[in-house]
C-alpha cells in the first residue's frame, strides 16, 4: 500500500465517526495526558528513561482514558487487558 492510500484512509479515519466512538480529541488527549503525567511523577524512578513496561503503562492509561469519553467500545477494554498483560510478561522478564 502506497503512503498516500495509506494517508487519505488515516483522513477519512480521524474525520470520520471516532468522535462519536471516542469522543472529542481534545478532551481525550487531555486526559490522556493528565494521567501519563501522574504517572511520570509517581513512577518508581521519575528520572530514569522509560523502558518497555513504561511504555506498556502508558499504553492502559491511553485505553483507561479512552472509556471515559464517546460511546462504550469493547475493544477499549480488550486493548487495555492485552497492553496490561504484555507489560506484566516484559516486567517479569526483568
Amino acid at each position: 500500500m502506497k503512503a498516500g492510500c495509506i494517508a487519505s484512509q488515516a483522513a477519512e479515519l480521524v474525520s470520520g465517526d471516532r468522535e462519536h466512538q471516542h469522543g472529542d480529541k481534545r478532551d481525550n488527549f487531555e486526559r490522556i495526558a493528565t494521567l501519563v503525567n501522574a504517572y511520570l511523577r509517581i513512577r518508581r524512578d521519575p528520572v530514569a528513561p522509560l523502558d518497555a513496561v513504561d511504555v506498556g503503562h502508558i499504553m492502559v492509561l491511553t485505553k483507561l482514558a479512552r472509556t471515559q469519553s464517546g460511546s462504550m467500545n469493547v475493544d477499549d477494554w480488550i486493548d487495555l487487558c492485552g497492553y496490561a498483560a504484555c507489560a506484566g510478561d516484559l516486567a517479569s522478564e526483568a
